[in-house]
């Protein structure tokens, strides 16, 4: 029995290393498609947008990727861009 807990809470521990970063990489892409659409704009929209992506950033760089992922795509939607 203590070998199948010890068993089953590596494979959870594994599985957790692996699942992470995946869901962590979501951040870094809605960062960079507010960035690529505001481009050059200099209209108030695409400012706003890119604090927001900015914010966003910075709570990822936090491990906060809940609040910016929120973050990234109020920024989206301030570009008007579907997600």
């Amino acid at each position: 029995m203590p070998r199948f807990v010890l068993a089953v809470a590596a494979v959870a521990a594994a599985a957790l290393f692996v699942v992470a970063p995946a869901l962590a990489a979501k951040c870094p892409t809605l960062i960079a498609q507010i960035n690529n659409a505001a481009g050059n704009r200099f209209d108030a929209a695409s400012h706003q947008a890119k604090a927001k992506a900015a914010e966003a950033q910075k709570l990822h760089a936090e491990g906060k990727h809940p609040e910016s992922e929120k973050a990234a795509n109020e920024g989206l939607d301030l570009l008007g861009i579907k997600k």
